[in-house]
């Protein structure tokens, strides 16, 4: 840090009493008014701190902070690794984690997808992991081929390693164009956003976990890790069972991420395993509170396909499940993609639905003829059912919430 000039390390003190200020005031974790009043005192404050550091950039629409925590553990051998843990994942949070963690010679940082190009430039980040691209937040995410068009040209040309997911049509589209990359099939069970090929719009073929155009050249690559089931083929034809804590299909992939990025930094198989092992809940996310003789389980889903994910870590029918939604700043306005999930799945179990937009839920719920009740609070769900488990699936202003009110654990 004393490297720094001296208008960085005065960034770095003010936004570091900021963030205090802020956690003192119940306000949340500080990452990002922290970061927010560093940049503004220092624009390239974000470069100064990236500076001799060996980073990661994580990013995908689903599982960048799970695969970000996964990742920190499995580095934790080599030394202190500076982290934005809570999800803070555009500049602001990444100044604040860098700033937070001056001496760690590592990073990995997660990464917004519309911040991936102006992030890797400004911090020349040595592996940038691309996971999945699915709809998400219309109103302010975009076209999500738009952003791996944007993904496609940062990478070209640059000198970094990219580790893609290359399952997804849209990833690879995105990463194929870097330098170097790292190929690894995680599977990809949200498809809805990848029937067309992105470099000529025709229609992809899939033949099991294979995929090409009909009418051009682009198809999957060959895979150089591979995940199948609870085990994972590394390069060279070695093969690890994974036991982790974190449940689903999709924590497993994102471990099969983590693992292809390690290796990168020397980090072999054998040891990163049980350091993935240890991680049992992600910013509160899979997290179990207690609460009048009820074991509450929280399930964050901010789309179709982390609705997806959702269901497949629920409790066996007829275990019961709330729904809450919201529709703030964070979460996206538009609430339209609802439709866009299959929740026939839920029948067959009690289902409450609450949050602020909990009448477009029901609307959705009852076209597709689950049974419902609906309440205003959550607390009417939990004392509803006898003392046991609960699911609670929420998207993310109803998520924290509930988090908040219930218990911060991580």
């Amino acid at each position: 840090m004393s490297d720094l000039p001296l208008r960085a390390q005065l960034a770095v003190a003010l936004g570091r009493t900021a963030s205090k200020m802020s956690r003192l005031a119940g306000r949340g974790d500080g990452s990002v008014i922290g970061g927010r009043i560093g940049l503004k005192l220092d624009p390239e404050l974000l470069t100064r701190l990236a500076h001799d550091r060996k980073l990661v950039l994580v990013s995908a629409t689903n599982g960048k902070t799970t695969t970000t925590r996964l990742i920190a553990s499995a580095m934790s051998g080599l030394g202190e690794v500076a982290t934005n843990a809570f999800g803070a994942n555009m500049p602001t949070g990444h100044v604040s984690a860098l700033a937070a963690a001056p001496d760690a010679r590592y990073g990995v940082l997660e990464c917004d997808e519309k911040y991936v190009p102006m992030v890797l430039k400004e911090t020349g980040a040595n592996i940038v992991l691309l996971m999945n691209l699915s709809r998400d937040q219309m109103d302010r995410a975009g076209e999500i081929w738009q952003l791996a068009g944007k993904w496609r040209k940062a990478l070209d040309g640059a000198d970094t390693h990219v580790i893609a997911n290359c399952d997804d049509p849209l990833v690879t589209w995105g990463a194929q164009t870097a330098k170097r990359v790292t190929w690894v099939a995680v599977g990809q069970h949200w498809r809805e956003d990848s029937w067309c090929c992105p470099e000529c719009g025709g229609p992809l073929d899939r033949e099991g976990a294979n995929w090409a155009c009909r009418q051009c050249t682009f198809a999957r690559p060959k895979p150089d890790w591979i995940l199948h089931g609870n085990r994972v083929t590394a390069p060279g034809g070695r093969v690890f069972d994974l036991a982790l804590q974190l449940p689903g299909r999709a924590n497993r992939s994102n471990a099969a991420m983590a693992l292809a990025v390690v290796a990168q930094f020397g980090v072999e198989p054998e040891v990163a395993m049980p350091l993935l092992g240890k991680v049992a809940s992600v910013a509160g996310r899979y997290t179990t509170v207690h609460h009048e003789g009820r074991d509450i389980r929280l399930l964050l889903a901010k789309n179709p396909a982390g609705w997806l994910e959702a269901f497949d870590v629920l409790e066996p029918a007829p275990g019961p499940v709330a729904l809450s939604i919201n529709a703030q700043g964070p979460d996206g306005r538009d609430t339209s993609w609802l439709w866009d999930v299959d929740y026939r799945i839920l029948k067959g179990r009690p289902v409450w639905v609450t949050g602020e937009r909990r009448i477009d839920l029901a609307a959705r719920l009852e076209a597709a003829e689950v049974p419902f009740t609906l309440i205003e609070d959550i607390e009417q769900a939990l004392m509803a059912v006898p003392p046991g488990k609960l699911d609670v699936i929420a998207n993310y202003t109803a998520f924290q919430n509930i988090r908040t009110r219930y218990g911060r654990a991580l």
